[in-house]
Parts: structure tokens; C-alpha cells; sequence
């Protein structure tokens, strides 16, 4: 899969494409619904190039930053779910405020007709672009006329409601992973590099893997069953994309004092000799477990650790150990 991060790598000889546009943030089940007809359109028109259109940042986020949300995958993360979705090719959108100032047409012609050749356009039903959002899948289908391509908006309904990244980040807000995965079609995941934290859980019998959640949605503060996978290679007691059961615990540790930061820890069960500081990894979020509570010892919250611990490698017993692609 080739990936352009800009309108100037994309060569010139490209030939016709199927295009699809979209912020794709998570790339969950609506996402691949359009992908999957996008990718029926390009078969029975004999093309073999289907180019996902994405921006980064997430438009919100230049427009209107104070309500930009946090994002479900990272922009990596990203580009790797729509190639393992069906797409040939993405074009990542450097969205700025001069091309959120582009009319509909101009957004037409200079990037799905002028620099994608453009045979189809496929896209949410919702969809909408051009300044001030004021172009729909109507007008694209009237420019489609105009420009000689094909133009259609797909219906992001499935099961009881419309599949979309803010249901998913609701989801994600009341601790339901089970719900958020439903939607995504892949269960929850958080990536990032391992830091050095407080060493706490070390201290208690727990080594924990501590990865920032900057700016990326995360379940609400709890204590969940999963699985953590390294992701950049073998290492010390690790085999080749080695995927093992882990008590994931997130937010600030109320039982301690003064701890403010927000965290996911990751306790891979039954291993103490995995060195994961600096690694990329990625935690998959399966079961929740209990909310985040205060204990009046570090007795008590030892005691509630190693019942967490083994609820968790029950309930994973038997679970397939999956990642999030």
C-alpha cells in the first residue's frame, strides 16, 4: 500500500482510481462498509486502485480545537486499518484553514478529478466538505455529472443505531469496551511506548508497562481484562509478536496520594521478567472489570490487585488472543 502525505507525491500517471474521503478516525464498521462498496465498484469497473482521502489533523481540530475530541487511533494506526480494510492507496490531506476555505468545487476538481482521476466516488451518506460544510453527497453526485464520475453515498446504519466515532467514544466513556468493539469490528486498543513510571506496581508484586494516553481516547478509569502485544519486535523473554494476557488498569490511582496523572498500566499476568521500557506496544481492552476505588490500605488494595488478577486470566482463559488488526 502506498501512502502520499500530500497532493505533490501523488504521481502523475496514476491512472483512473474509486475514491474515498473521509476522516476514517478508528476506521470501524461504517468505515469499512463504504470501503468494502468502494472496493466493489472498482472490480466491476475493471480499476485497480481503490485511494482512501484523509486529513490530518482531524478538521475539528483546526477549526474548532476547544471541541476537537480525542482520537480513537493514531494517525499511523490509522493508514494500517484502512490498508488491512480493503484500501490500495491513501492520500493523507494536510488539513489546514486555507483548504478548509475551499469550495466543494474547487475540492472537486483539484483533488478527486485533477490529482486522483477520480472513475468513482464513494462515501458516507453524511458526508460533507467545502467551506463551512457546504457541500453534500446531492452536489457531489451533481459535480460527479459534470466531471464524467460516478458519485454515492452509502448509509452508515447498522445493528441497533448509525456506526460512528462519537458512539464509539460514548462507549468508551461509560468503560464499555464490549460495546466500542461491536461498532469498531476489532476490539479496543491503546498504543504507545512504555515509560518509566513511579515503579509502584514493581514494588507491590505487579510490574506494570505504562503507556501515555495523550490526546487518544481511552475506556473510563477502571480495571479491564485484555491482552498487550509488543509491536516492534522480539525482545527479552518475548517471542515474534507475542500476545499476552494482561490486568489493565486506568486513571490516577486514587489510594495514593497526590497521584493526579492519568494512565494506562498494563500487569502482563504470571511475568516478571519482561523488560518493555521504551517498546512500542499495544494493549487490547477486552473485559471491564470493576471501577477505580480508593482503599484505606495498601493491604487492602494488594488484596483487590491479586483478585483482579485472577479474574482477569480466568475470564481470558480460552480467549482468543487477538490485536486490533
Amino acid at each position: 500500500m502506498r501512502v502520499w502525505r500530500s497532493l505533490e507525491e501523488v504521481p502523475e500517471n496514476l491512472g483512473h482510481t474509486v475514491v474515498t474521503v473521509g476522516n476514517f478516525d478508528g476506521v470501524h464498521l461504517g468505515h469499512r462498509h463504504v470501503i468494502s462498496r468502494a472496493r466493489r465498484i472498482a472490480d466491476r469497473l475493471n480499476l485497480g486502485h481503490v485511494v482512501a482521502v484523509t486529513f490530518d489533523p482531524h478538521p475539528i481540530a483546526v477549526l474548532r480545537p476547544e471541541h476537537a475530541p480525542p482520537t480513537l487511533t493514531d494517525l499511523d494506526h490509522r493508514v494500517e486499518l484502512l490498508g488491512g480494510a480493503g484500501v490500495d492507496d491513501v492520500l493523507i490531506l494536510p488539513f489546514t484553514r486555507e483548504i478548509a476555505e475551499w469550495s466543494p468545487e474547487r475540492f472537486v476538481e483539484d483533488i478527486l478529478v485533477g490529482t486522483l482521476h477520480a472513475a468513482a466516488v464513494v462515501v458516507g451518506a453524511n458526508f460533507r466538505f467545502g467551506r463551512r460544510a457546504a457541500g453534500d453527497v446531492a452536489l457531489l453526485r451533481q459535480l460527479g455529472a459534470e466531471h464524467e464520475f460516478l458519485a454515492e453515498g452509502v448509509s452508515l446504519e447498522g445493528g441497533p443505531q448509525v456506526w460512528s466515532s462519537t458512539y464509539i467514544r460514548t462507549c468508551l466513556a461509560t468503560g464499555d469496551v464490549e460495546g466500542a468493539a461491536e461498532a469498531l469490528g476489532y476490539p479496543v486498543t491503546v498504543r504507545g511506548t512504555v515509560q518509566q513510571g513511579d515503579r509502584r506496581g514493581r514494588e507491590l508484586g505487579y510490574p506494570t508497562a505504562n503507556i501515555p494516553t495523550s490526546g487518544t481516547a481511552v475506556p473510563a478509569d477502571g480495571v479491564y481484562a485484555g491482552w498487550l502485544r509488543v509491536i516492534d519486535g522480539p525482545g527479552k523473554g518475548l517471542g515474534e509478536d507475542e500476545t499476552m494476557p494482561a490486568a489493565i488498569s486506568v486513571g490516577a490511582n486514587p489510594t495514593f496520594a497526590g497521584e493526579r496523572e492519568s494512565r494506562v498500566e498494563a500487569y502482563v499476568i504470571d511475568r516478571g521478567d519482561l523488560e518493555l521500557y521504551g517498546r512500542e506496544v499495544e494493549v487490547v481492552f477486552v473485559h471491564r472489570l470493576r471501577g477505580m476505588v480508593r482503599f484505606e490500605s495498601t493491604e487492602s488494595l494488594v488484596a483487590a490487585m491479586q483478585q483482579d488478577v485472577d479474574k482477569a486470566r480466568e475470564l481470558l482463559r480460552g480467549d482468543p488472543a487477538t490485536g486490533s488488526t
